[in-house]
């Protein structure tokens, strides 16, 4: 009797588990929606033309809502490269000759002025460089 009981009780919470997956899958794509793709390692450029650095992370609220980029900027190769963190609506594209661009009103010596960031592994967060 406890088995069956156990396997009635497996059984209603599998086909609740499945119910409930089935609710969340889109069918089709969001309309107006870009892929991360489209921003992380891509470059940005200022209103010059002039490369600014590359996306090293998106970040990404709670609720889902990309609230910031974080930009490498200076360095050569990586080496010497400060990461600042800019908000998500300050970088804008543009298409130029088939190709999208990201740029931002800013040139990447203003951002080497910037307050930096760095990864902390231990909190998955970037935190305040120590100078």
């Amino acid at each position: 009797m406890k088995k069956d009981f156990a396997i009635g009780c497996l059984l209603v919470a599998t086909m609740a588990t499945g119910a409930f997956a089935a609710t969340t899958v889109l069918t089709a794509a969001p309309t107006e929606s870009w892929t991360v793709t489209n921003y992380y390692k891509q470059a940005v450029y200022d209103p010059k033309e002039s490369k600014i650095g590359d996306i090293d992370d998106v970040l990404v609220d709670k609720s889902g809502k990309i609230t910031g980029l974080v930009i490498g900027v200076g360095g050569f190769l990586g080496a010497g490269e400060k990461d600042v963190i800019v908000p998500f609506s300050a970088v804008k594209t543009a298409k130029k000759n088939d190709k999208w661009w990201l740029t931002l009103d800013e040139t990447k010596d203003d951002l080497k002025g910037a307050p930096g960031f760095k990864y902390d592994r231990a909190s998955t967060t970037w935190v305040p460089e120590k100078k």
